[in-house]
């Protein structure tokens, strides 16, 4: 049997800003060339280094605040404040892949209109976009993404301004994701707990359906009679 890849702390941050016309974030383009998500939009990110995890003093979770602003300022030139940083959901990456991450996701504010200023290395462009238009650009098959990040965006998206976000993610659960890739045919697939194929990781068996499944180049979140100790991700897409 190959060995498992180490799974590594890592953290994300949605950098997000008001506007006339609804809350925008900033998506990143990683480098075509890398190996994990090579050349799809994301959010400024990384691994924890030892700085951080010396930072957070061992507490992995304060660790994974500091390093997702330390990300963001060196992928973007943007610093949000740490205590301004909100907790939306831990992923791990699902078993199979080359590398795997254990990720905690934040949103948060920026309060300076500042320029961007992007790596060059691994991220190779930028672009503000309104939430919502992200995730309709994604589901038309124009923004390559990853679940996490379309997951992510579609959650925000219910979202008028930063106000109402902080007010209604500031204490709400934070799930935690461990997701499990399959096929169905030559579709591909990750389901999540409440699927009825999910302990198995057989995308087949009959029954509730909690999964998002890749479609002419976007995912498909579906939702349909899970038990309700797993409540959705987002909501389902038509």
């Amino acid at each position: 049997m190959p060995e498992m890849p180490e799974v590594r702390p890592a953290s994300t941050v949605v950098l997000l800003r008001d506007t006339p016309r609804g809350l925008q974030t900033l998506m990143l383009k990683r480098n075509k060339a890398l190996i994990f998500a090579g050349g799809a939009w994301v959010f400024p990110g990384g691994s924890l280094d030892p700085q951080d995890i010396e930072a957070g003093e061992g507490d992995l979770v304060a660790a994974s605040r500091i390093a997702a602003a330390r990300e963001a300022r060196e992928e973007s030139g943007l610093s949000p404040r740490l205590e301004d940083m909100v907790l939306l959901s831990h992923w791990t990456t699902p078993i199979g892949e080359p590398r795997r991450f254990s990720t905690w996701i934040y949103a948060a504010p920026l309060l300076e209109d500042i320029e961007v200023a992007i790596d060059g290395s691994e991220i190779h462009d930028h672009q503000w976009l309104g939430v919502r238009e992200a995730v309709r650009e994604h589901e038309a098959g124009r923004l390559n993404m990853l679940p996490p990040t379309y997951i992510t965006l579609q959650r925000l998206s219910l979202y008028d301004d930063l106000a109402q976000m902080i007010a209604a993610e500031r204490d709400s659960p934070v799930p935690e994701v461990f997701p499990v890739f399959a096929a169905d045919g030559d579709r591909v697939l990750v389901m999540f707990r409440g699927d009825a194929g999910y302990d198995e990781g057989n995308a087949a068996l009959p029954g509730p359906r909690h999964r998002a499944v890749l479609e002419d180049d976007g995912w498909r979140y579906d939702y349909r009679d899970v038990d309700p100790r797993f409540p959705p991700l987002m909501e389902p897409t038509p």
